[in-house]
């Protein structure tokens, strides 16, 4: 079945607009992986180019050197996202770790997936 132009920027508008209202919950580590950062974005690509070029010097993740993208999750709602961040936040190191471990198992920098 063919999809109209009309209806195929339709559901692009959709989409840009479910998008727009969700967020990640995204882990960046440092180069030994021995600090985790735990965040929520609702621009993932943007939001770690500002970690990996320090763009807050004074924050956390620059201090600590935490500019490498191992783990992300999209939620359609940004509330969802926040609430599943901070519970992400109240578990355990191990519990994060086998997280990252689970889907990311050799903890390869995930920023190179958003390369234009």
């Amino acid at each position: 079945m063919a999809i109209s132009t009309r209806q195929e920027s339709n559901n692009l508008l959709i989409c840009n607009m479910v998008f727009k209202r969700g967020g990640c919950v995204y882990i960046v580590t440092n180069k030994m992986h021995t600090v985790l950062y735990i965040g929520v974005t609702s621009d993932i690509a943007g939001r770690i180019w500002e970690h990996k070029n320090k763009a807050y010097p004074k924050s956390f993740t620059a201090k600590y050197n935490c500019n490498k993208l191992v783990y992300y999750i999209f939620y359609p709602n940004i509330e969802e996202a926040i609430s599943a961040e901070k519970s992400l936040k109240d578990r355990s190191r191990a519990y994060k770790n086998q997280l990252v471990s689970s889907l990311n198992p050799e903890w390869k920098d995930l920023y190179d997936l958003f390369d234009d």
